[in-house]
Order: structure tokens, then C-alpha cells, then sequence
């Protein structure tokens, strides 16, 4: 692939943990019906933590507050169908989340909200829509926690965009 063509994909996670089990979605994909942690792609004008508030509040219909990142992490997924060669860079953070909230619909490819332990995650490693999945929730489960300071978006960020 020609150097001008590659670009990452930046994401955002949610990895919220509690009394030993993780919130996960169950989500529809071109594989199939897959796990994830609430999680989805950085939006213009919006911060890391933004993002990861607004996709957590997408896929499980759950207030999420941020409290530390979990770690930085670069993956690459290929497709032979449809053809797909994209690096995703995905920005971890943890946090707590509210209750879900009373009638809000969650994005149409989510199928459900769950909370699974990392044994029953290990259990059912070819469902994970990224291989990502499990190292946050094991670096989560090691105690990796990182100040959101870390985490800096300069205020060009937030400039209106440009039309092409």
C-alpha cells in the first residue's frame, strides 16, 4: 500500500468493570453477531474522552464517567470481504456508568447490552469483534490506569471544519 494511502482509524473505549464482570455489547457485523466494549470511532470536533462519553452512551444507553485511561493500543484488521485493510489507534479509558437510561434506544447495529466476566470473555475469543477487546479488559484487570491528563486535545480540535 503507497504511504499516501495509510491512515488510522482513531477509536475510543469504554471499559467499565463491575463486581468482576465487564460491560460488553453484542453487536451485528458483517461476521456476524459479535462483543465489544462500548466503543466506536473519534467524531470531528470532539476529545478523546468526549468520544468515548458519547459511544458509550450510543451502544448501551449508560451515562459513562470517565476516571483514568487504560492505555493506547494500534491494531490492524484485513477483510477479504468486503476488501478492508484499516490500523485502528483506540484510546481505552475506564470508568463507572449509570443505570441504563429509561427509553433511550441504542444505536441500530447493537443487539443488547451484557456484563461478562473475563473467564466467560476468554470463553468465546472468535465472537470478539477485535482482538483489542481482551487486552483492555486484561490490562484493566491488571491495574493499568493512566491519568486522563494524558489525554490532551489542543483547542484547534474544536475549529468548525473546512469544506473541501
Amino acid at each position: 500500500m503507497p504511504l499516501a494511502a495509510w491512515k488510522t482509524s482513531v477509536t475510543v473505549a469504554a471499559i467499565v468493570e463491575r463486581d468482576g464482570r465487564y460491560l460488553l455489547v453484542e453487536e451485528h457485523t458483517p461476521e456476524g453477531l459479535m462483543l465489544n466494549n462500548p466503543a466506536g470511532h473519534l467524531d470531528p470536533g470532539e476529545s478523546p474522552i468526549e468520544g468515548a462519553i458519547r459511544e458509550t452512551l450510543e451502544e448501551s444507553g449508560r451515562r459513562f464517567a470517565p476516571l483514568a485511561l487504560v492505555g493506547v493500543y494500534l491494531s490492524r484488521a484485513q477483510r477479504a470481504l468486503p476488501p478492508s485493510d484499516v490500523t485502528f489507534l483506540r484510546l481505552a479509558f475506564t470508568g463507572t456508568v449509570s443505570e441504563p437510561l429509561p427509553g433511550h434506544a441504542l444505536d441500530p447495529e447493537i443487539a443488547r447490552t451484557l456484563w461478562l466476566t473475563p473467564e466467560e470473555l476468554r470463553a468465546c475469543l472468535q465472537r470478539h469483534r477485535s482482538p483489542l477487546l481482551m487486552r483492555c479488559v486484561d490490562d484493566h484487570h491488571a491495574g493499568r490506569r493512566y491519568p486522563l491528563e494524558l489525554v490532551v486535545s489542543d483547542p484547534t480540535v474544536y475549529l468548525p471544519l473546512l469544506d473541501p
